[in-house]
């Protein structure tokens, strides 16, 4: 799939599209079904896999049908009850009984942005690779370090795209620990599990409701978590890590957007058919996919703030419109997110430096990036004279690029066991 009006959508594939999330939705009641027969509440021929029972057929269908109750679940569970009424009418009667609209849709998205997550991080593992070899290829190669747009001292570029892994390996370590804690969300009408705990009482006089959603929480390899349907911060937490991401790497994206400048040009994006074309310009050579991800980081805090807007206006045990608002900037932050990961990704591993040209405007302004150097040199009495050579005056640079360079190194995450 893709978007015409956000060019590269197509890189994030089917997550978080309309199929998925429906698919998801299924996988939600299959697993409560399941556990509802486990419980000993539904007949053990209740609990079948309903993914065959909605296909990417119905998807438009629920769409349209999904205005009358203000969410696609319940013409889900209407088109689930109706398909199985005749082949399975155990499980028709006992879909979906103790949960609520929005169990299912906050679950089933929790599963889509886990999905999404985890192929955003291994777009971080592939920059993370790119960058600390350039890191280390050019922790030695000098260029005009830069503050406030004006030429400052000498820096490296290794040190540089240290600076860049440093941002991503932020990103990472956020976005891995908002990842783990999406949990189930399951709490019934108004977050008191009270239909779980009226049909154990009514099947077996006895039993736990809290144990119940756990059972299903493990089936479909999420954490468990008390009912969250007010308390939005899973969602935040995500929305905010995917915003923190792109901020890293729209500030690559920027950097290779100023040094890609031909007055410039000490940085190239790599090259790909078509890529950097115009339509009336046959010179043009455009760094679109810096050009893409900077889109996405600089779109990327609206739909986080809209998030935290509706975390902030919630009322009541189901909000009036500030749960409806959250499904489609999350699904787009996610999405662009994967999107901007995978540019970023491409961009790193091919990016050209012209090391050459670096050197050649260090030479050019050495008095000015000196001029530190020669002000500090004043200050003591009989010091040695320095040799105002740039490559002798670059600090800590070698000490730091390793410092983040053993960060990068560090053992990578484990998933709890029973994870997905």
């Amino acid at each position: 799939m893709g978007a015409l009006l956000w060019p590269g959508d197509d890189r994030a594939g089917h997550h978080l599209s309309d199929s998925a999330v429906v698919r998801a939705m299924v996988e939600v009641e299959t697993a409560w079904l399941a556990a509802l027969v486990e419980a000993g509440i539904a007949p053990a021929a209740a609990a079948i896999d309903l993914g065959g029972t909605v296909g990417a057929i119905d998807v438009d269908a629920l769409a349209v049908a999904s205005e009358a109750g203000g969410n696609p679940v319940i013409p889900l569970v209407t088109l689930l009850r109706g398909r199985l009424a005749d082949a399975n009418p155990q499980a028709a009667r006992w879909v979906h009984r103790g949960l609520t609209s929005q169990d299912v849709l906050d679950t089933a998205l929790v599963l889509g942005l886990r999905e999404t997550a985890d192929a955003v991080l291994a777009k971080i593992d592939t920059q993370i690779d790119a960058l600390v070899a350039l890191a280390d290829r050019h922790r030695a190669d000098p260029m005009a370090g830069r503050t406030l747009t004006q030429h400052a001292v000498p820096v490296t570029f290794g040190l540089t795209a240290a600076h860049w892994l440093h941002g991503v390996l932020e990103a990472r370590a956020d976005l891995r620990d908002a990842r783990d804690r999406l949990p189930v969300q399951i709490g019934g009408a108004a977050g008191t599990l009270a239909a779980p705990t009226e049909l154990l009482r009514l099947t077996s006089g006895q039993g736990d409701a809290i144990a119940l959603a756990r059972s299903a929480a493990t089936r479909l390899g999420l954490p468990w978590s008390p009912p969250w349907h007010t308390v939005r911060a899973p969602l935040t937490r995500l929305a905010d890590a995917l915003t923190r991401a792109l901020d890293a790497w729209g500030h690559i994206a920027g950097d290779v957007l100023v040094r890609a400048r031909p007055e410039i040009a000490e940085l190239a994006e790599p090259a790909g058919p078509g890529r950097g074309g115009s339509s009336t310009m046959p010179h043009k050579a455009n760094p679109i996919l810096s050009v893409l991800i900077r889109r996405a980081a600089m779109t990327a805090p609206g739909l986080a703030a809209q998030l935290h807007l509706a975390a902030a206006t919630t009322v009541d045990e189901r909000p009036d419109g500030a749960w409806h608002t959250e499904w489609t900037p999350l699904v787009e932050l996610a999405r662009h997110a994967l999107t901007a990961a995978d540019q970023t990704a491409e961009l790193l591993t091919g990016l050209h430096v012209d090391t050459g040209r670096m050197a050649r405007l260090v030479q050019s302004a050495t008095s000015g990036l000196l001029a530190e150097q020669h002000s500090l040199a004043r200050l003591v009495a009989d010091a040695a004279e320095p040799d105002f050579d740039p490559s002798h005056y670059l600090g800590s640079t070698d000490a730091l690029i390793d410092e983040i360079l053993a960060r990068a190194g560090e053992p990578t995450h484990t998933r709890a066991e029973g994870e997905r």
